[in-house]
């Protein structure tokens, strides 16, 4: 597992078509996958492309928004809504390896904000590399792009 050094910068909104679902602790990493699932089913259904997989996290981390960016118009259906990640400054990090590791990058961004004076907004997401058949043999490849959104 590896993380970079954290930068800020400027992040431009993206549109994304999401599930919204509260979270008790620990169901993230059965939520987040079942949600992207299902948003793929839909985009499919519909003969639809999207980009990369992504959780966008509210109320520290208890209200998510799990889903698939949007690169085409999408019809909503059902629990599947139109959101979009927000315009922002923000700082990020990418984590590199397992998926529960990924704590780690969180934490390097909280470190780094409390170092440098700088207060968070209350949004953060992860954004999920598509998957690399490499990464089935080598997990500390897997690539994750986490962001928060700063006050």
């Amino acid at each position: 597992m590896s993380i970079s050094p954290v930068t800020v910068r400027r992040v431009g909104s993206i549109p994304t078509a999401v599930i919204r679902r509260r979270l008790e602790p620990g169901e993230g990493s059965r939520v987040v996958p079942e949600c992207c699932g299902l948003v793929w089913n839909a985009l499919r259904a519909q003969k639809m492309k999207g980009g990369h997989n992504l959780a966008l996290y509210r109320d520290s981390g208890r209200l998510v928004e799990a889903g698939v960016e949007l690169t085409t118009p999408f019809a909503a259906q059902g629990d599947i809504v139109i959101s979009e990640l927000p315009a922002c400054e923000a700082a990020s990090a990418i984590h590199l390896g397992p998926y529960q590791g990924l704590g780690a990058a969180h934490e390097a961004i909280h470190r780094w904000c409390a170092a440098n004076g700088r207060a968070l907004a209350g949004a953060c997401w992860e954004i999920y590399g598509h998957w690399q058949t490499e990464w089935d043999d080598a997990p500390s490849k897997i690539r994750t792009d986490v962001f928060y959104e700063l006050a």
